[in-house]
């Protein structure tokens, strides 16, 4: 592979690699809270977003960056 490239010039603000990790612990907490909530009947269910936020994750969101350079773009 090498002549492969990223097709889009958008990446992660950190230099974390992956948000597997936070997204995991998020819906975890977000289904524990279901099962509490339907175990006691009450109906009024949160939103994963209302739970987790994701400007905590580490990546910090993603940007689009039209000056990196081919070496940049490569994989």
């Amino acid at each position: 592979m090498s002549r492969s490239i990223k097709k889009t010039k958008i990446h992660g603000i950190t230099s974390a690699t992956s948000e597997k990790a936070c997204k995991r612990f998020a819906n975890r907490k977000f289904r524990r809270i279901i099962k509490q909530k339907i175990t006691t009947d009450d109906l009024d269910l949160p939103k994963v977003r209302e739970i987790s936020n994701v400007w905590f994750f580490e990546k910090d969101g993603k940007k689009y960056n039209s000056e990196m350079t081919p070496k940049a773009l490569r994989k």
